[in-house]
């Protein structure tokens, strides 16, 4: 199970997660051992199986066996598999294998290089003669090896005799010969030749007590130095390869390149014998020349031992890989971990992953390699140098997450929090990881042109959320999501799954940031993640799910708490027999009905639980009684208001035809109760430019009448009887009227238009109706007509960026803001529809719609040819959803939180109530809690979401949504069971209400600092004592970094140059309403590589990483995120591809001006298309197509949305703002 989805318990490594398909488990022997703080040196135990040491983050894939783990397939991995070297195998060179792959043996001609195996059984006593190499070059002997290293003199000791068969071979020494412990170099340049090269020794010693600078090493070191210097901590020369071609630096270059002095003294850090490590992962540097790699401990073991390697050892040393910060590290930080932990501190701004030393093996515990899992299903990476963790102490770990170090005489080896991994060296003919280092790896490398900046770390290697999202659809896809237990995490909103109601709300409806909410706080206060709900109270259910049962109990209404009005729920406890209730908010008890009596079972539950939905399930409706309707009377149906802009630029853009004509069609599809009856809903039509038309379209008409009201300043309705009609009755004139009126203003010279008084008449109509209902405004440009709510050009891109900017986002005038208070007082919501060509004044123009809970929909530069099929499904899908009006909505909690801040588009007349004008199926209310008690673990905090709204038929109802989680008194608790998508839905709302009042520049600093703090204080009291230079992240907010990246990077905080402030303040309107899933694709687009479609069956492909590095130009990719739909087409895509998807053969016969994809009798083609729509529907709004063909000039909108690069606005790359972050957490942590 994914750990961010399900409490682990304490069980057996062998026992499998349930609901784990596809990824066979490990079946370890052992349980979790207690950790028992750090130790006073190093400790002998065995290296725990089951973990990837090159990678950051846990791994999914299966343990290996004894042996190789690539004996048995990983779903994850790629290509053939090569066996693990056996005795007598030769071992070849590196340089047959691009991207720094590792081979070992001869190469098969017909196979794909393959990786070597992880780790080995290592069994003390047992020597292997390794075969050399057959090149064209004589071999070297080991007495010529001898004699070519009679300058080196290595530390105090004298080193023994290597033996046979040494070259590229790594002995461990004999516990009896003491360890080499210091670097080596050699006055003599030695000419090695290509079936020889020396090993660098390691170096040990615990981590010393630094403050300040840390004194690395000298500049240079000469054999006589050598001796006389003591050792440095954890500083190892890399291992040497044997090269194949050219010859190796002489090893009279300076090896290091800094002055300061070595440390003084430095006690050992191992007992016994070093056993030999093996490299898992293919020694594949990140895209870039000069990918820095500075100095770090590398973890080679030494190679002068009498004791030899197994014969199932692979000959490949590990070192550790670093690479630097972009800024710089303060002074002084916390001081380096205990010994045990084997890390080397240093200063400067380095970061680095967690040198894992592995002790010798126990007998009979074989020791597995750790297993292949990586992001996107791609060949595995290099170690990124922030070791990145997420495994809690102290709790089992997910599949994939490493077992627990094996017990050994000394005890246990304490680990880092998840964070394991052994590190590789450099890439041969790569930087050296100190200036001036030789290059024992390798070649030298090829003259080759400038190559492409560097990138401090590899992608690959850091948490991908594509794996995150695959790993939680493989777990939680399969079986349904029962919501019986309290406060567990439910699956990612990516996750197709089936719920069962058992008497908490569907996550459809309600999902927490958290749900194991802090009992006091103060622990909340620390921790600072924010404590809130993101409710969606009218959501719609996928079609294998149950609607909301509807309960009626008549005219007493709904069974009530007497104090805090809470609605009967399943939480609710029955006393005295059944004859009265305890509230489970506020514990006030309550008096049962007569007619809501029944007896209570031997457990104390009414025997009729399960045939009442308030006494079983999570969410419900009530019929409401007459006192919960306005002025104490059932309301009236609801009324539709069309009113369409029949300016200039209105008609001369052909939109007034394509609304008629689309509304003929659309009356037929109102909301109804149910799909046989006639919708209840009444219409009107209204057209307007400086003055209004009103439509009589009474059914008893030949032809509709127009009245025309030119005074705008003080609006009214000029008709009562005939503008508010029945569709069915009124039919033939309504669609008289609609082919009438393009014809009438065909001929139009008015430019100027008016926008206040629209939405008055509108109201107004409403109101003699005395019912509530929605207006759709169809508005193309700025209301700068003489009449009330006149505006004016007040665009100004000067003060983007200053402390003026937030007056951007700011209603220009309070007129529109009064406006919407009375039309939610009346029940009038207000959707808007525009068309600008020019600056609108967004910000102004969505008051109204954003306070009385309508949408807000934005068509910039319409073009019928290019927009029109967007514009009609979208209004299509506006007219046809489920909404309710007049709504009203309160949060209950129980006693120890109350809910204190909202988000979204509503009103508040108060602190408790949330009124909406008009509540939609997508619309989504944020609500923050806080405390204001202490909370108990045992009884947990409920929520209760009670929304009161009338119906599309003119019925009152009641929707209830009840959620329990749980509370902890322990804060690791709390880092298990947050959910990362809810957070950043949270944050983004928060951020984006925050520039109203503040510089944006303030809002970006406040959410980087929110998350630094977050992520510190898990580091701090949750992980593992550490090195300050790794960065540790809680499992489940192991993506939370890259995340909030992306807002930061959105357009609404970050803009480009070519975004505008219409468009700014449209998003900024339209995300504060989003749900969770919505967000999150908007901030993490989907990017779904279309050569591996399948076309026989539904399943999308694997989606890639956000990234153009990801791009192939021989693809075709698909990318959307719920606004906008792309295909990018690669430069040398096959020609069968391409004639499949545009009926072309030619890459520049694509148009790139199409919208819909050609019509072919391909199985791609259909394919294709269906998939098209399928997302589509996913989505609240209609995502336009795309094409983007590479090196186009459209292309640098498509990279826009690549979010994991560097953006053109300036905002950081993922690694980058991942390295950012973690020196923000270092410098609170210091």
């Amino acid at each position: 199970m994914n750990m961010n989805q399900q409490r682990h318990m304490a069980s057996l490594y062998g026992q499998p997660q349930p609901g784990y398909q596809g990824y066979p488990q490990p079946a370890y022997a052992t349980q979790y051992a207690p950790y028992n703080g750090p130790t006073s040196g190093y400790q002998q135990g065995a290296l725990s199986s089951g973990y990837s040491p090159h990678a950051t983050f846990p791994s999914k894939a299966p343990a290996p066996d004894a042996i190789s783990d690539l004996s048995c397939s990983s779903p994850l991995d790629q290509g053939s598999v090569c066996p693990p070297p056996t005795l007598g195998a030769p071992v070849s060179a590196y340089t047959q294998y691009p991207q720094g792959r590792l081979q070992n043996g001869h190469p098969a001609m017909s196979t794909e290089p393959q990786r070597p195996p992880i780790s080995q059984l290592y069994v003390p006593g047992t020597q292997l003669a390794y075969q050399q190499p057959q090149y064209s070059a004589p071999s070297t002997s080991a007495q010529q090896l001898t004699n070519r290293l009679s300058g080196m003199q290595i530390g105090s000791a004298a080193p023994p005799h290597s033996g046979s068969g040494y070259v590229n071979q790594h002995s461990v020494p004999s516990p009896s010969h003491p360890p080499a412990s210091a670097v080596f170099t050699s006055s003599v340049s030695p000419s090695f030749s290509q079936n020889s090269s020396p090993n660098a020794s390691l170096i040990h010693g615990p981590p010393e007590n630094y403050s300040g600078a840390l004194p690395l090493v000298q500049r240079s070191l000469s054999s006589s130095s050598l001796s006389s210097q003591p050792p440095i901590s954890g500083m190892a020369l890399p291992s040497s390869r044997p090269p194949v071609t050219g010859t190796v630096p002489p090893s009279s270059q300076a090896l290091f390149s800094t002055d300061a002095p070595l440390p003084s003294t430095v006690p050992p850090l191992f007992e016994g014998p070093i056993p030999l490590i093996h490299s898992s992962y293919p020694l594949r540097p990140s895209p870039g020349p000069q990918a820095q790699v500075p100095s770090s401990p590398p973890v080679t073991q030494a190679a002068f031992g009498s004791v030899h390697p197994p014969p199932s050892q692979s000959p490949l040393p590990v070192s550790l890989v670093q690479q630097r910060f972009s800024a710089t590290q303060p002074s002084s930080f916390p001081p380096p971990p205990p010994p045990s932990t084997g890390y080397l501190p240093h200063a400067g701004t380095v970061a680095r992953i967690p040198c894992m030393q592995v002790p010798p093996q126990l007998p009979q515990q074989p020791m597995l390699g750790p297993p292949l899992s990586q992001a996107n299903h791609i060949p595995p990476p290099p170690p990124a140098p922030l070791g990145i963790s997420g495994m809690m102490p102290g709790s089992q770990p997910g599949p994939g997450q490493g077992s627990p170090m094996q017990p050994t005489q000394h005890g246990y080896q304490s680990h880092q929090n998840g964070a394991f991994g052994q590190k590789k060296g450099p890439q041969p003919g790569y930087p050296g990881l100190y200036p001036g280092q030789e290059n024992f790896s390798g070649p030298p490398p090829a003259p080759a042109p400038a190559p492409p900046p560097s990138k401090r770390l590899d992608p690959d290697s850091i948490p991908s959320p594509i794996q995150v999202i695959e790993d939680d659809k493989a777990n939680r896809s399969s079986e349904p999501f029962s919501t019986g237990v309290r406060g567990q995490v439910p699956p990612l909103v990516t996750t197709s799954f089936q719920v069962k109601d058992q008497g908490n709300a569907n996550p459809r409806y309600i999902r927490c940031t958290a749900y194991n909410v802090p009992c006091t706080a103060d622990m909340a206060k620390q921790t600072q993640v924010p404590l809130a709900a993101i409710i969606k109270p009218l959501a719609e259910l996928p079609p294998d799910e149950a609607p909301p049962y509807i309960v009626d109990h008549g005219e007493g209404g709904p069974i009530r708490c007497n104090r805090c009005k809470a609605y009967m729920c399943p939480y609710m406890q029955f006393i005295e027999g059944g004859q009265r209730f305890q509230c489970a908010f506020c514990s006030c008890v309550t008096e049962v009905p007569s007619h809501y009596f029944q007896h209570l079972d031997h457990t104390g539950k009414r025997v009729d639980c399960y045939e009442r939905p308030e006494l079983s399930l999570g969410t419900y409706e009530f019929c409401a009684s007459v006192e919960y309707c306005k002025n104490n009377k059932p309301p009236q149906p609801p009324a539709y208001i069309f009113l369409i802009d029949v300016s200039y630029s209105s008609v001369k853009s052909g939109l007034v035809s394509i609304i008629c004509k689309e509304l003929k069609t659309l009356l037929d599809n109102l909301p109804r109760e149910t799909a046989e009856g006639e919708s209840k809903i009444r219409v009107g039509f209204v057209t307007y430019n400086k003055v209004l038309h009103f439509y009589n379209v009474k059914s008893v008409l030949a032809q509709p009448q127009m009245l025309v009201v030119s005074d705008v300043a003080d609006m009214f309705v000029p008709l009562l009887d005939g503008f508010l009609v029945r569709v069915a009755e009124s039919r033939a004139v309504i669609h008289s009227l609609l082919d009438q009126i393009p014809a009438m203003f065909a001929d139009t010279q008015e430019t100027e238009t008016v926008f206040g008084p629209v939405i008055q008449a509108g109201l107004e109509a409403l109101k003699a109706a005395d019912c509530p209902g929605k207006l759709f405004i169809f508005h193309s440009s700025l209301p700068m007509a003489t009449a009330p709510g006149k505006l004016k050009n007040r665009e100004d891109r000067k003060l983007i960026g200053t402390d003026k900017e937030k007056s951007l986002f700011q209603p220009q005038v309070s007129f529109y803001g009064n406006l919407a208070k009375e039309c939610v007082a009346q029940g009038c919501c207000v959707d808007l529809f525009l068309f600008p060509n020019q600056y609108v004044d967004v910000a102004t123009l969505g008051v109204v719609p954003y306070f009385t809970g309508g949408s807000l929909y934005k068509y910039t530069y319409f073009q019928p040819a290019a927009d029109q099929e967007c514009f009609l499904q979208d209004l299509r899908r506006d007219m046809r959803k489920h909404v309710g009006f007049d709504a009203v909505m309160r949060v209950r909690t129980s006693t120890g939180i109350r809910a204190t801040d909202f988000f979204g588009s509503f009103y508040m007349s108060n602190t408790t109530d949330v009124e909406l004008a008009g509540l939609d199926c997508d619309k989504t209310i944020t609500v923050e809690f806080r405390h204001d008690d202490k909370l108990n673990e045992d009884s947990g905090a409920l929520i209760q979401c009670a929304v009161l709204y009338t119906s599309c038929s003119g019925q009152r109802r009641l929707r209830v949504h009840n959620l329990a989680i749980n509370c902890c008194a322990q804060l690791a608790d709390l880092y298990r069971n947050c959910e990362t998508d809810a957070l950043v839905n949270y944050f983004a709302k928060y951020a984006y209400r925050s520039i109203l009042t503040n510089p944006t520049k303030v809002v970006r600093d406040s959410l980087i600092n929110q998350c630094a703090q977050i992520l510190a204080c898990y580091r701090k009291n949750c992980a593992s004592p550490s090195s300050a230079g790794q960065l540790i992240l809680p499992e489940c907010m192991k993506l939370l970094p890259i995340y909030l990246n992306c807002v930061l990077k959105s357009d609404v905080l970050y803009p480009g140059a070519d975004v505008s402030l219409d468009e700014r303040a449209y998003l900024r309107q339209l995300i504060s309403c989003m749900d969770v899933a919505e967000s999150h694709v908007y901030f993490y687009p989907r990017l779904l590589p279309l050569q591996k479609l399948d076309l026989e069956g539904e399943t999308l492909p694997v989606a890639l990483r956000d990234s153009e590095e990801r791009l192939s130009k021989g693809g075709v990719y698909l990318l959307e995120n719920g606004l906008q739909l792309f295909i990018w087409v690669g430069a040398s895509v096959q020609q069968e591809l391409l004639l499949s998807i545009f009926g072309t053969t030619a890459f520049g016969q694509i148009d790139p001006n199409l919208t819909v994809l050609p019509l072919l009798d391909t199985s791609y083609s259909r394919r294709l298309r269906k998939m098209i729509e399928s997302i589509r529907a996913q989505r609240s709004r209609y995502m336009k197509l795309m094409v983007v063909k590479q090196e186009d000039r459209m292309e640098l909108i498509f990279r826009h949305f690549l979010v994991e690069d560097k953006s053109s606005s300036g905002g950081l790359s993922y690694v980058d703002f991942l390295c950012h972050m973690h020196k923000e957490i270092r410098q609170l942590l210091s």
